[in-house]
């Protein structure tokens, strides 16, 4: 991706605690990004349809899902999106604690393109975060 290009991020998830350290790794982000949240299975949903409160959304370049959210899960929101022929190309990168190989085959059987375990420390959970940017937006060619 150029580094001209701001990358639009979809984050969903509910932890706030989660939200502000995902939001402050970014900030130091070699890639300019825009962050949208959603903090929802629904929401997410409405946002990435652009229903209700959310009709004029800009399509996210990545998502970043998590498993266990209220109203809508994880594995029903990564279901929906990748069934939708305009959002199915999206990436999405399930980002959970869980470390179920349950949720872990499901995801991918569910076209997730990578599923991360949530390291519990605040250093390595940046580090994560890093990573994830160097390799989904500065070394992978997205699809528009």
């Amino acid at each position: 991706m150029n580094n001209l290009k701001t990358a639009h991020i979809l984050l969903v998830e509910d932890n706030e605690g989660d939200i502000v350290l995902t939001l402050d790794a970014f900030e130091t982000s070699k890639v300019v990004t825009e962050i949208s949240v959603a903090r929802n299975g629904q929401e997410a949903l409405d946002f990435l349809f652009k229903t209700g409160a959310y009709k004029d959304a800009k399509k996210p370049d990545l998502i970043l899902l998590d498993i266990n959210m209220p109203v809508i899960s994880g594995h029903e929101v990564l279901k929906k999106i990748k069934a939708t022929p305009n959002l199915k190309k999206i990436p999405i990168i399930m980002l959970t604690t869980s470390s179920h190989e349950h949720d872990i085959d499901k995801s991918y059987e569910n076209h997730a393109n990578s599923y991360v375990q949530k390291p519990l420390q605040m250093d390595d959970f940046l580090i994560a975060i890093s990573r994830i940017e160097e390799f989904w937006l500065q070394l992978t060619t997205l699809a528009d």
